[in-house]
């Protein structure tokens, strides 16, 4: 077996997992894990399969079939996973909507060495006021060699520039 990760886009509707599920399936592969979401009228996910290596070349053909139906699929083969000792840290995020916040934070956190395992945004209407407001939640790969003190005063410096509520928290 061999594991590929595949990326899926397309107009949402009923069927589109099925779909996807019977194609992997029908070339012996199994399923592992994924991420999936609709927004905006369009349907996108990651998910990773093992399928056995004979099985690839028919996997790839079949894809032709998905995006006569409209969906987009892209294979990669699986990475290794890094062997750096991470600290997992949960990141959440509120504040005025305005162009900029994630490229902010996202390039303070890369300049830490901090890895952004998964990441969920949205913007909402306030409760009272009904601005828009913007609201992430992350799971960081935080280094062992980068404090929490330290990464806490680094995002806290950045949060006052931008005018966001930030919150971290160890995971267990």
């Amino acid at each position: 077996m061999d594991h590929l990760v595949l990326t899926v886009i397309a107009q949402d509707q009923p069927g589109l997992v099925e779909r996807i599920a019977q194609c992997i399936s029908e070339h012996g592969g199994n399923w592992l894990e994924s991420r999936m979401s609709r927004m905006a009228g369009q349907f996108a996910g990651i998910l990773r399969v093992d399928v056995p290596l004979q099985a690839h070349a028919g996997l790839v053909t079949a894809r032709e079939a998905l995006q006569v139906q409209g969906i987009r699929v892209q294979f990669a083969a699986a990475g290794t996973e890094p062997v750096v000792a991470w600290q997992a840290i949960r990141l959440e995020l509120v504040g005025n909507d305005r162009p900029g916040i994630v490229r902010d934070i996202t390039r303070l956190l890369s300049s830490q060495g901090v890895n952004v395992e998964s990441l969920s945004t949205e913007v909402v209407p306030a409760p009272m006021s009904g601005e828009l407001l913007f609201q992430a939640q992350a799971l960081l790969g935080v280094p062992q060699s980068l404090t929490l003190d330290h990464l806490q005063a680094q995002l806290e410096t950045l949060a006052d520039d931008l005018m966001v509520e930030l919150k971290l928290q160890v995971e267990p």
